[in-house]
């Protein structure tokens, strides 16, 4: 397992870098935000930027309402749009980059004001923008792609970007395949405070032991967004089998609402103390592959995928478990079987624990600066 970033000596060589996000649920912006503390932390400049602000007329907004409405309440009409835009394969589709065009003349500027020494996308949009930019000499800086999915799909990829670092080596051979570009695997981005211990822990446990004594909490993720396949039934399935589903509803008031009237269910709303409510619980079902399992990976919880997004979540999901570093559930008793097995101490959930946390090998902060300093040399 990599160990936590720590405070680093201040560099006499300072370098600026422009992390280019987006708010679409909150993972994208969670990693850009870590990566920026670790960079004022080592003596650099950092600034963050939403590319959905930087697009024109509005588009950027209604990206995000269009996306989060589907996701919500329309997942065949995302899975009909990740096999048309997002999916990986030959053959003419259309690309990204005549909406990320649109935003070139504002990143442009925003490279100049900022005086960024590189451009470090860590969202799809943001990296067919910076290879349009690149490929046309617009983008006088090089563009660092940090790909934070654990499926590749095809509006990360621009032959334009310098570099790609990846979370883990297949995905570092799908770029290399695809765009023929240079590509290095670094593992996911989590803040230290997810590899360190909880002091919030024991405050969870007593909370959970007063609710439901002698059942195991499982934590039940939503995302940001609240979104989520039948969540409702997942969780009374998990409360008539002896569990305390604890449903992260993140900030969909609604969802909360609705699922807090089940008998012996816990929906929760935004959650601050991750850590320590992680290190509390049994296991983690996830439907995205998305940053909070990223986030379990490190605490040392066990994830089960089940019920995925459509899309690039249902695709992450599997890839999750292709590796190795969770189980895939795709039936009912599937998920009991997997939660049974690796809520209980024992070889099967130190075994994945381990696993998991293989994941961790390295930092993409220390790769991409030693990567400028080669390409300014």
């Amino acid at each position: 397992m990599a160990e936590a970033v720590g405070p680093a000596p201040r560099s006499t060589n300072g370098r600026r870098l422009l992390i280019i996000s987006a708010s679409m649920g909150s993972g994208h912006d969670t990693v850009a935000v870590e990566l920026e503390r670790r960079a004022r932390e080592r003596g650099h400049e950092a600034h963050v930027a939403d590319v959905l602000h930087l697009l024109p007329y509005g588009l950027g907004s209604g990206l995000r309402r269009s996306y989060q409405a589907s996701v919500r309440h329309f997942p065949w009409a995302y899975a009909a749009l990740y096999d048309t835009l997002l999916r990986r394969g030959g053959g003419r589709r259309p690309s990204g980059v005549p909406l990320a065009g649109l935003a070139g003349q504002r990143l442009t500027e925003l490279v100049e004001r900022t005086g960024a020494d590189v451009v470090v996308p860590v969202f799809h949009l943001g990296a067919q923008l910076t290879g349009h930019l690149r490929s046309r000499g617009r983008l006088e800086v090089p563009s660092a792609v940090f790909l934070i999915d654990f499926a590749v799909h095809r509006q990360w990829l621009h032959p334009g970007n310098d570099r790609y670092f990846c979370l883990t080596d297949e995905a570092v051979r799908e770029v290399r395949q695809d765009i023929d570009a240079p590509a290095e695997a670094t593992g996911p981005v989590v803040a230290p405070r997810f590899f360190a211990p909880a002091p919030g822990a024991p405050q969870w446990s007593r909370s959970f032991t007063r609710r439901a004594p002698g059942r195991p909490p499982v934590l039940l993720s939503a995302g940001a967004w609240g979104a989520g396949s039948r969540l409702a039934a997942t969780a009374g399935l998990l409360t008539a089998h002896g569990y305390l589903p604890v449903v992260l509803c993140g900030r969909n008031t609604r969802l909360r609402g609705r699922l807090s009237q089940l008998p012996g269910v816990l929906a929760l709303g935004w959650i601050a103390d991750m850590p320590g409510l992680m290190h509390v619980a049994g296991a983690l079902v996830d439907n995205a592959a998305g940053q909070t399992a990223v986030q379990a990976l490190a605490v040392g919880l066990p994830v089960v995928g089940y019920r995925p997004l459509p899309g690039h979540g249902a695709e992450g999901v599997r890839r999750m478990a292709a590796l190795g570093v969770s189980d895939l559930a795709t039936d009912e008793a599937g998920l009991l079987g997997s939660l049974d097995r690796l809520t209980a101490a024992g070889p099967d959930r130190e075994r994945r624990i381990a696993h998991g946390r293989t994941l961790f090998r390295g930092d993409v902060l220390s790769r991409v600066l030693e990567f400028l300093e080669a390409a300014v040399a």
